[in-house]
């Protein structure tokens, strides 16, 4: 069973020797007492396990288990949760950063609403050009009762700004942290977070109590980190949108309710399809006028 109080900071890694030391910090200086850090090392080459097992050996708090082979990116990402003992689990990224109450401010919000199964927080993003970034999230629709009001809304947010709202790194329950089915795909944090506005309402502290580094990656380098088909990366939307629909059809709800998340992912699609059109036409147009 889960200790009720404990929360788990659960942070995948592979050959982040170099980026560790901040990260670690932050977490280890939670205003939050009973914690753990859970640190799932994916075959690292570099110095990582050293540094892990020199830290765990000295600060019981740390927890830290390596793979002797590469399991993927999402498959790391995953485990670092599944062997957490917390009732609540907050992914991490290797060269991210907590405010030190962070996951206090986060647990309040739990306490307050027995409903919600996560809450986000303000984060910022700092790009390759050293500035960091973030967007206020004013929407009201990730706490609703009916779970097709949630779902619009992730969906709308996911054609939105990246710095509004990052559901992957909030304070969630155990339970739809490591229960919902995953699949190793172009976008499936995108597919994740529409799950979880499925699953049950959030909360958001609209404060900035969380820190990561940001940089444009093109999709087909994604997909290659990934380990998916680089054909993949071609029929991203197609595919994304598939999945989003087979999950509805499989969810709990009604059927107008399965009827309403249907079109809203029809109309997500269509918006994407016409700016990727809109994208390929600009691009051929730049290449013509070089001719």
């Amino acid at each position: 069973m889960p200790d009720s109080d404990l929360v788990s900071v659960a942070l995948p890694v592979r050959d982040g020797a170099e980026r560790l030391a901040g990260v670690i910090r932050s977490v280890l200086a939670q205003d939050h007492p009973h914690l753990e850090l859970v640190i799932s090392d994916n075959a690292s080459t570099d110095r990582t396990e050293e540094l892990c097992r020199d830290l765990a050996a000295s600060e019981p708090r740390i927890v830290y288990h390596r793979h002797p082979e590469n399991i993927g990116l999402l498959g790391n990402f995953r485990h670092a949760a599944q062997i957490s003992r917390g009732a609540f689990v907050r992914w991490i990224g290797d060269d991210d950063r907590l405010d030190p109450a962070c996951v206090s401010r986060a647990l309040a919000e739990f306490a307050r609403d027995e409903r919600l199964i996560l809450v986000t927080t303000g984060v910022a993003y700092t790009g390759p050009d050293g500035v960091a970034r973030s967007a206020a999230y004013d929407g009201t629709g990730l706490d609703a009762d009916d779970p097709v009001t949630r779902f619009a809304e992730m969906l709308r947010l996911l054609n939105e700004s990246h710095l509004t709202i990052d559901p992957l790194y909030g304070l969630l329950r155990r339970g739809p942290a490591t229960g919902i089915p995953r699949r190793n795909m172009l976008r499936e944090d995108e597919v994740f977070a529409a799950k979880l506005a499925l699953a049950g309402p959030w909360a958001h502290v609209p404060e900035v109590l969380a820190h990561r580094n940001w940089r444009l990656e093109r999709i087909s380098g994604v997909a290659r980190r990934l380990g998916v088909p680089s054909w993949q990366s071609r029929l991203a939307n197609t595919l994304q949108c598939r999945e989003l629909l087979t999950w509805v059809r499989n969810a709990e709800l009604t059927d107008d309710q399965r009827r309403r998340a249907r079109a809203e992912v029809l109309k997500m699609y269509a918006r994407r399809q016409r700016r990727t059109v809109a994208h390929r036409s600009r691009k051929l147009l730049s290449m013509v006028r070089l001719l």
